[in-house]
């Protein structure tokens, strides 16, 4: 088999050779065509057959070898036979050629491929299997990719000789009358008057309008085959235009702006406006956080110059201040204003009963069923609690539950277990650690953190150490017990007890007053729908580009779509969502992640855009670097605030930022800079021409820029340029 494989090689190999040695390329141009035109044309009248058959050959020859000239032949093929018997000879030659360079693939490659990467492979494998056709199809109807790619990568894998011939010779129809008919138009030039002959100048338009004419008609089929089983019930007229599953950050933007191009629009929440941000998530903590910070820096009151003081407060009155800040911004998100931004709002559960209908469960316990033309999934997600032995037996609160629970204390839990290491875990831990709690952060993985770079960890790590969190790396929760306690939460379940781990092969027992679960969130995926009509989920609602179900009509935005877990990325999406379910008939537009923004708002903060070190190292990505400390910047000085750093990753050779991380206080907003400059294409030569107010934090920014100059001075011109400087002192 291996000496069959070998001669095969060597065969195909000294033919491509042969081809450039005695440049055959020579005849596959449209100067040689036009120059033989007429001889071409009267053979083939005289001898029909001999002319189909040597075109034939030579035809599934280029294909099949991958030859250049495949689309000079398909032209004049127009220009020879005509658009009918030229495209039913093109059409044949490309399947069979194209089968060959597959089968060739596959006898020579293929049986290596799928034993070196088989464990790699078994979804391919899967995927081909399910929808190998319709993807050759759609790839062969719009060339993304050249078609001898296609040959050549398919026959790796396990799809049908016979599927791949007929689809190919399905798919590649349209596209070979298209370019064919060309030919014919060509054929016609006698002179430069000819170029502007309506019949040339059509066709070229033909090539160039078809793809878009073909992912019209793909998307066409596709939707067919997955509206087949709903189109008995598909309603004749809408009561909406957009119906909005959520009142988060998704849901709420998604209305706001089909409500602000004048579409009819419902939104249903079932229980609070303005979702897990507003609720649970960035408002409260960040007043947490505040209230946290303040204590810290009376209790290190000499920093200032001032004399280290105990804050003195009530946890009930911080509480307290907490769900006054979250009261305060509620009016943004509340149901009287969407209603009058015109957005219908109901409560209750919506239950998606077909593509085009809702059945919403309302709060009153009354039902109310709507008809509409797209729907836009933004049910965010919820803390993830771990299944760990026993944690039903004791009282823990998560990122969305501690809210409402430690309002009723009167003080702060004395003993405080964290589980979890991620940015929500470590706000927590040492916004509390800092309100006299003593916590103790437990984190499986070898560091906090784990998504930024080792530095920003250890430096993470370092800060909370030194509030006096007891950080717990490589130590796994096992289980828990309960002991009797005299906190309990709002059920009368006792709030204490013992988290088990385990490290390095021993068991350790750690006391607690209150468990906070803090391990991660996962998206809603159940009780609207999703499972009764087979939109299909993973960890999050499975959409394309687009933000497209299976369904071309529903959409999902925000936690429930993923990757991200922001409210920023939540309502970035949520604009696609909705401007594509109004709008995608005419115009679809992708999603945008190139530049994602993000902050961990633990003192000092941490920030980042783009890519940091660790991203760029496993994904190949070559950069250069330049930082830039803070404690020589004047006003962190001034302030007392040294700690950190601004860290620039470049394209090496040139200021095209790849990605930013920043360390320090108000790291957060010293970021928007370089968002606003990855967005729109500015490089550091531009930050660093820009002013920055002195003495302010924004010049960190500047002086990053300026270290990054400095590495890339013209070294040679600067010493020509100190001659002249010298030359000019006499």
């Amino acid at each position: 088999m291996k000496n069959k494989k070998s001669l095969l090689l060597i065969g195909l190999f000294l033919l491509v050779v042969l081809f450039f040695a005695f440049d055959l390329g020579r005849f596959f141009n449209l100067a040689f065509i036009k120059s033989q035109q007429a001889g071409l044309q009267e053979l083939y009248a005289q001898k029909p057959s001999l002319v189909i058959a040597a075109y034939f050959a030579i035809y599934v020859a280029v294909t099949a070898l991958s030859l250049p000239g495949a689309a000079i032949m398909t032209l004049a093929a127009g220009a020879i036979f005509g658009l009918a018997v030229g495209t039913v000879i093109v059409s044949f030659a490309a399947s069979v050629g194209a089968t060959l360079a597959f089968l060739a693939a596959r006898f020579v490659l293929g049986e290596s491929v799928q034993n070196k990467f088989a464990s790699r492979l078994v979804e391919i494998n899967k995927g081909i299997d399910k929808e190998g056709a319709f993807y050759l199809f759609t790839l062969r109807l719009v060339p993304l990719v050249p078609f001898f790619v296609i040959n050549l990568v398919m026959g790796l894998t396990k799809m049908k000789t016979l599927t791949y011939y007929w689809v190919s010779q399905l798919g590649m129809l349209l596209g070979t009358a298209v370019y064919v008919n060309a030919g014919t138009q060509l054929a016609k030039i006698d002179s430069l008057k000819g170029i502007l002959s309506p019949g040339l100048i059509g066709s070229f338009v033909l090539l160039g309008i078809f793809p878009l004419i073909a992912k019209k008609i793909v998307d066409a089929v596709k939707a067919r085959q997955v509206y087949a089983r709903w189109n008995p019930v598909k309603p004749v007229t809408f009561d909406r235009n957009m119906v909005v599953i959520g009142g988060g950050a998704g849901g709420l933007v998604s209305a706001y702006i089909a409500a602000a191009v004048k579409a009819k629009v419902t939104l249903v929440e079932a229980h609070k406006m303005g979702g897990d941000c507003l609720n649970y998530g960035c408002v409260p903590s960040k007043a947490l956080i505040k209230s946290a910070k303040l204590a810290n820096q009376m209790k290190h009151g000499s920093k200032y110059g001032l004399a280290d003081t105990a804050a003195v407060f009530s946890f009930k009155t911080v509480m307290q201040r907490i769900h006054a800040v979250v009261a305060a911004i509620e009016p943004h998100d509340s149901v009287a204003r969407y209603t009058g931004l015109g957005v219908e709002v109901l409560q209750g559960y919506a239950k998606i009963v077909n593509p085009w209908t809702v059945e919403i469960a309302l709060n009153d316990g009354s039902t109310q069923t709507l008809t509409t033309r797209s729907i836009v999934i933004a049910a965010g997600a919820q803390p993830f609690v771990p299944p760990l032995p026993g944690i039903d037996d004791v009282g823990y609160v998560t990122s969305d539950t501690l809210w409402d629970e430690f309002l009723n204390l009167d003080a702060i839990p004395k003993r405080l277990v964290v589980l979890g290491g991620g940015p929500i875990g470590c706000e927590l831990a040492q916004s509390f650690q800092r309100l006299g709690a003593q916590v103790t952060q437990v984190e499986m993985a070898p560091r906090i953190m784990i998504r930024e770079d080792e530095e920003v960890s250890a430096l993470a790590k370092k800060s909370l150490e030194s509030d006096g969190v007891q950080v717990l790396t490589h130590h796994k929760a096992q289980r828990l017990e309960a002991v009797p306690s005299s906190t309990t939460d709002r059920g009368g379940k006792p709030m204490g007890g013992v988290l088990v781990v385990e490290h390095q092969g021993q068991e350790l027992r750690i006391e607690f007053d209150a468990l906070v679960c803090a391990v991660g969130r996962v998206a809603r995926l159940k009780g609207y729908g999703l499972e009764d009509i087979g939109i299909p989920v993973n960890r999050t609602v499975t959409t394309n580009d687009y933000l497209e179900t299976i369904y071309p009509n529903i959409f999902a935005a925000g936690d429930v779509a993923g990757p991200f877990q922001f409210t920023h990325t939540a309502a970035h999406q949520a604009w696609y969502a909705a401007v594509n379910g109004l709008f995608g008939d005419f115009k679809k537009f992708k999603v945008d992640y190139s530049v994602i923004p993000w902050a961990t708002f633990i003192d000092p903060e941490v920030a980042r855009v783009g890519l940091n070190e660790q991203e760029a190292k496993e994904k190949g990505i070559t950069y250069e670097l330049v930082t830039y400390p803070l404690d020589d910047l004047d006003r962190a000085i001034a302030d007392s605030e040294t700690h950190g750093f601004v860290k620039v990753l470049t394209v090496p050779g040139k200021d095209k930022i790849l990605g930013v991380t920043i360390v320090g206080t108000h790291a957060g907003d010293l970021l928007a800079e370089y968002v606003l400059a990855m967005k729109q294409g500015l490089g550091m030569n531009k930050i660093l021409g820009t002013i920055h107010t002195y003495p302010t934090l924004s010049e960190a920014n500047k002086y990053a820029a300026g270290e990054w100059k400095r590495a890339h001075q013209p070294k040679k011109l600067l010493q020509w340029v100190a001659k002249f400087h010298t030359w000019k002192r006499g």
